[in-house]
């Protein structure tokens, strides 16, 4: 999934780095507008850095606008893409700046259109809670498509203005993105960005069908794309196909550290890699490859992260260490991510500390772990990513200390709300928190809420191993031997190629 705008500070020069000559490339997709130049040179340098735009490869992009004005210098409308490229890098003076060169350059009436909607778009991400800003920004871009109908990149923009936020890219894209998307479709068969941004629509809507097919297009049609591997991994992942999956991830991971190392750049500048690398290190987990999910984790954990979104699903490595029996090594982690400069990430290193005691038996340590993380939060923008794993917290404290019906009614609000989730990072975190949530119960006999997280996780997720597990403990407490023993060897099937200690556990 593409991060989001809120972002912590690191010390990379986004301006040196945008500098950097950058040769034509192929494999990553065609995406053409024709833009006022002279020099065929400096168009294939725009649209290259358009197709960049449109997979999230915001440094290559940048490179490339930057290169298509070294050949043309009054090419404005690239100044303006530029912009784009350089508010996502997390460069706002370089943002400003270069569209305020777009506006004092002489442009065509199709590049100045596209000159004033990306200024319009600026406005509305200044204030992304002025809704009457980005009222203006929809009506200029349905009066641009009046004007230039047959202009795939405005109805692409159309589509993603769909969403509430203004800085939307296309990941956030909703059930009414679809059809801008599918109009950009049809006026050019040979654009990849359309499918693209309607994988995202269909996964956001809950269409996995339709999202699966999209994204396979998106990778055929983008190959040496990292994303566009990465995206065809999501909605495989959802129907089941994790071995596909990971290949697909596995893929995406070896073209990111491949254009890192040529690149020489380090790992924390990419969003994407660690990104990629975290639904890697979740899919061996998802699929009980264990040594190979720590392995990934850890790396992971170990990367400096620009976004805090990114630095926030740090979590996962202390999540998985306390799910693995590993609750003190768990704490230490969770320890690293309190002591975050940014209180968000604090936060969800408090809430990973508090499960980690309440799996040790600290009752009142792990109260106080959420007071902690209450505490950080307060008044912190982007506080909102820590509120359902705080509120899963709270009610696991309930339920280990004999609260039972506070911690029913919090524990499934808490199931509820994470199911309602978009995106392939929470739809994972939310199989491994009602996993969790199961473990919970059971571990103090509440075998009435064992079977319902069972069948929320059968709900969410029929594919998993752990679903068939959850779900045979429940029956085996029940007296069914013949239901615990057909969901043990469906899970033991779906397990085909787990760690030797995960299909040991699965005879126990």
């Amino acid at each position: 999934m593409v991060p989001a705008a809120i972002v912590l500070a690191l010390a990379f020069s986004v301006a040196d780095f945008a500098q950097r000559p950058v040769p034509l490339r192929t494999g990553i997709g065609s995406a053409h507008d024709a833009v006022t130049t002279a020099a065929p040179e400096a168009q294939k340098f725009y649209d290259q850095g358009l197709a960049y735009l449109h997979s999230y490869v915001w440094l290559e992009a940048a490179r490339s606008f930057n290169q298509a004005l070294r050949i043309d210098a009054q090419l404005a409308i690239a100044h303006a893409a530029l912009s784009l490229a350089y508010t996502e890098l997390n460069a706002p003076a370089l943002a400003r700046t270069a569209l305020e060169r777009a506006q004092s350059l002489a442009a065509s009436p199709h590049d100045a259109r596209h000159i004033d909607l990306r200024a319009a778009q600026m406005a509305a991400e200044a204030a992304p809670r002025d809704t009457a800003r980005l009222a203006a920004y929809r009506a200029a871009l349905d009066r641009a498509l009046k004007e230039f109908p047959d202009d795939e990149e405005l109805w692409l923009l159309r589509g993603q203005a769909e969403t509430p936020d203004p800085a939307e890219r296309g990941q956030g894209s909703t059930a009414g993105s679809v059809q801008f998307y599918e109009k950009a479709k049809r006026l050019a068969p040979s654009h990849f960005a359309p499918h693209h941004f309607l994988a995202h629509a269909y996964e956001n809507s809950g269409a996995t069908p339709q999202a699966l097919a999209e994204g396979a297009i998106y990778a055929k049609m983008a190959p040496d794309v990292p994303h566009a591997r990465h995206m065809h991994g999501h909605n495989l992942r959802r129907t089941g196909r994790i071995d596909e999956a990971i290949a697909e991830f596995s893929a995406a991971d070896a073209l990111d550290a491949a254009y890192l190392a040529a690149e020489k750049i380090p790992a924390e500048y990419d969003w994407h890699y660690q990104h990629n690398l975290d639904l890697l290190a979740t899919s061996y987990q998802y699929a009980g490859r264990m040594t190979k999910a720590e392995e990934l984790l850890k790396r992971s954990f170990g990367i400096e992260s620009s976004l805090l979104v990114q630095a926030f699903n740090k979590r996962e490595w202390p999540m998985f260490l306390i799910a693995r029996g590993r609750a003190q090594e768990a704490l230490a982690a969770a320890g690293t991510l309190a002591a975050n400069r940014s209180p968000v990430v604090s936060a969800a290193g408090h809430v990973a500390a508090g499960h980690a005691r309440l799996a040790l038996g600290q009752f009142q340590a792990a109260a106080d772990e959420a007071n902690a993380a209450l505490q950080a939060i307060r008044g912190a923008e982007g506080g909102g990513l820590v509120a359902v794993p705080l509120q899963a917290l709270q009610g696991e404290f309930f339920l280990r200390t004999n609260q039972r019906e506070k911690g029913h009614a919090m524990l499934q609000e808490v199931v509820k709300k994470a199911r309602a989730l978009p995106g392939p990072d929470a739809w994972t975190e939310t199989l491994f928190t009602i996993e969790a949530l199961a473990r919970a119960a059971r571990d103090v006999g509440d075998w009435e809420l064992a079977a319902w997280a069972a069948g929320q996780m059968r709900e969410h997720d029929p594919y998993y191993a752990g679903t068939h597990l959850a779900l045979a403990f429940v029956a085996a407490h029940n007296g069914d031997t013949k239901t615990a023993a057909a969901e043990r060897a469906q899970a033991e099937t779906l397990w085909k190629n787990a760690d030797r200690d995960v299909l040991d556990s699965l005879k126990r």
